[in-house]
């Protein structure tokens, strides 16, 4: 089913008939798999307008690594890094701009610089006064899944419904409207590698929720337990599970090699119109 996803700036973007792609612009020295390529502002632009080009319909920016047993960095850092990026970009009217941070204070910067959509990797949970800027500049909204620093289900399922019920409803009562809100399973945070796979093979239970759904798996570790190879040798398997999990009910895939994703999604698509003219 087609749905409008509502964005700041009295944008939006429609999410069911084509997937859409998230490229992943770290402005960052510490990433895992692109540490420093896109660390300079020129660097960061002339990669973004590369993203547009292969297909990405969204540049989510990032000034904090979130990789397992990363330093944190101070507010001040994170946001030296983004805001010239989110600033520039924004005077480019066809990209759409999320930002990567759980601090409110950065994404309050960030959306007031041109930024249309918040990126939570903690759910709204770490800093609950994200959600009150949500509902405040309409920002879109995608509220994270985590298992990090508290006790979790056995059952991969059931921790996704236990974490991420409670951030909706810390989201409702703040008074997000459902338009603005995606949710993303979180894959690799605080997840094996069996478990990573199990999320992916029962994905197409979250369509319990009802709301759409961000998947990240690019260049993910687990990816790389069961192909081989190292981080920025994963982007074969990436698109793979890219395709598995848009056929399971995904809608946003946050990815770093977009034009590969961009052929994979492609054919996901294609076979879910085949879906839809079948009798």
């Amino acid at each position: 089913m087609d749905r409008e996803w509502q964005l700041a700036h009295g944008r939006s973007l429609t999410l069911g008939p084509r997937a859409l792609i998230m490229g992943v612009l770290n402005v960052t020295p510490d990433s895992f798999s692109d540490a420093g390529v896109h660390y300079s502002l020129d660097q960061a632009l002339q990669g973004a307008r590369k993203m547009i080009e292969d297909g990405a319909s969204i540049i989510d920016v990032g000034g904090e690594s979130t990789r397992p047993g990363a330093a944190r960095v101070e507010p001040s850092v994170e946001q030296s890094r983004i805001l010239p990026v989110i600033d520039a970009l924004a005077k480019q009217d066809d990209i759409i701009i999320s930002v990567d941070t759980y601090r409110e204070e950065t994404a309050r910067l960030a959306v007031e610089a041109g930024a249309h959509i918040v990126n939570d990797v903690w759910g709204v949970q770490r800093e609950p006064a994200i959600a009150d800027l949500a509902a405040r500049t309409g920002a879109g909204l995608v509220i994270m899944h985590t298992g990090r620093e508290r006790e979790r289900d056995p059952d991969v399922i059931a921790d996704q419904f236990a974490f991420l019920n409670r951030s909706l409803e810390i989201a409702r009562l703040a008074g997000v409207s459902d338009s603005q809100i995606v949710l993303d399973p979180g894959f690799g945070f605080a997840k094996d590698t069996d478990e990573n796979i199990a999320l992916m093979d029962r994905f197409s239970e979250l369509a319990a929720f009802g709301y759409p759904f961000l998947a990240g798996t690019s260049r993910k570790r687990f990816l790389g337990a069961v192909s081989g190879g190292e981080a920025n040798e994963r982007d074969v398997v990436t698109a793979a599970s890219s395709a598995i999990l848009r056929l399971a009910g995904a809608d946003i895939f946050r990815v770093h090699n977009i034009a590969m994703s961009r052929s994979t999604l492609n054919l996901a698509d294609a076979m879910l119109d085949n879906r839809g003219k079948r009798p």
